[in-house]
């Protein structure tokens, strides 16, 4: 899809986001609708089951969880239930956990998959259950019934874009590390192809990792292994795909003998990114809006509990490796450097000054207007 199409789409699924599921019960749908074993069509007092992969990373419990709960929760006047388990990073208890679902009975599944290929079981074993699982986040295999998340090849042009912009004239200078998400990970597939769409032929990539389940300490040892075997005088910025590894790879970039950090890109807006990126350590991050993210989740998976269409929810159609045209609505995310922090992370309440702009940050938020 060219970008002016896919964008068309984005444009189109927010705007459905906002239609209410009133909607989705029609006439001509009411055939289709699932029953609570009397022959009625289920109303509102559903079960969800909410799977989210890991609780290292500060948006799964911080944002997802309490915006998807709350937007089902609305939906439902307040009647649904929603059983929630994180799986910690670990595959296989994930799969335990769709199956714990499975014996409760959940009227439709949440999943935010460790491995995108490990789970495909699971959903099948779901699917076979009659019940309808929706993608979050990560696009996992298996016959997936809908899927929402951002635009992740975009994100890694948007972090591409940033790193160039960062280093102008001298994106030549020297070479650049780039610090890639995990492999299981469909998603960090996607911003590296993205990024590289963005710099390849434009900077000299030194060095390259795949980083082991995404930690921060994984890619501090990696970034240390790079300026070991580049030298710290050859390394000019390096394209890191969260805020989490930027972290990790700031600290080794600091115990390494830089006095001068060079750019660094992550992802998330994490808070201890955001504060980073004031105090002039990380360069950018991109900003991922989660409410209307966790919001189509939510919209998809009690339509698809009540057996109803999600036509009006899902304009996007995304393929996975096992499943061709999965219903997706896909959130547009926006480039977040210290230029843009009050019109993004603190005008949507995502954090407010005073949290951002704890002591140690106060002078910096200071010189960027902050208050």
């Amino acid at each position: 899809m060219n970008t002016h199409l896919r964008r068309a789409a984005v444009a189109a699924a927010a705007t459905a986001m906002a239609v209410s599921l009133a909607a989705c019960g029609s006439a001509d749908e009411a055939g289709s609708e699932k029953t609570n074993g009397t022959g009625a069509a289920k109303g509102d007092d559903i079960t969800i089951g909410l799977l989210l992969p890991e609780n290292q990373t500060a948006r799964y419990e911080k944002f997802d969880k309490p915006l998807i709960e709350k937007k089902i929760s609305e939906l439902t006047n307040g009647k649904a239930k929603v059983i929630y388990a994180n799986a910690k990073q670990d595959a296989t208890l994930q799969n335990q956990q769709v199956d714990t679902m499975i014996t409760n009975k959940v009227d439709a599944l949440i999943v935010d998959s460790v491995d995108s290929k490990a789970i495909a079981g699971s959903v099948k074993k779901a699917k076979d259950a009659d019940i309808p699982v929706v993608a979050f986040d990560r696009l996992a295999e298996g016959p997936i019934d809908g899927y929402t998340s951002f635009d992740n090849e975009e994100v890694g042009h948007v972090q591409g874009k940033a790193l160039l912009t960062a280093l102008g004239a001298k994106a030549k200078d020297g070479q650049i590390v780039m610090m890639n998400g995990a492999v299981t990970d469909p998603n960090a597939a996607l911003f590296k192809k993205g990024a590289h769409a963005e710099l390849d032929g434009k900077v000299n990539i030194g060095r390259e990792f795949d980083t082991k389940e995404w930690k921060p300490e994984n890619a501090n040892a990696n970034m240390e292994a790079a300026i070991t075997a580049l030298g710290k005088d050859k390394i000019i910025g390096v394209y890191s795909a969260n805020d989490g590894m930027a972290g990790g790879i700031i600290t080794a970039l600091k115990a390494g003998g830089f006095t001068t950090l060079p750019p660094v890109t992550g992802q998330d807006a994490e808070l201890a990114g955001v504060q980073r990126i004031i105090a002039g350590e990380q360069y950018a991050s991109v900003y991922k809006p989660y409410a209307p993210e966790a919001a189509a989740a939510a919209e998809m998976a009690v339509a698809l509990a009540k057996g109803e269409s999600i036509d009006s929810i899902a304009k996007e159609k995304v393929d996975s490796p096992t499943t061709k045209g999965i219903p997706s609505v896909l959130v547009p995310v926006v480039s977040l450097t210290k230029d843009n922090i009050n019109d993004t992370v603190i005008k949507d309440g995502v954090y407010t000054v005073a949290e951002i702009c704890t002591p140690k940050y106060k002078a910096a938020c200071d010189t960027l207007g902050l208050k």
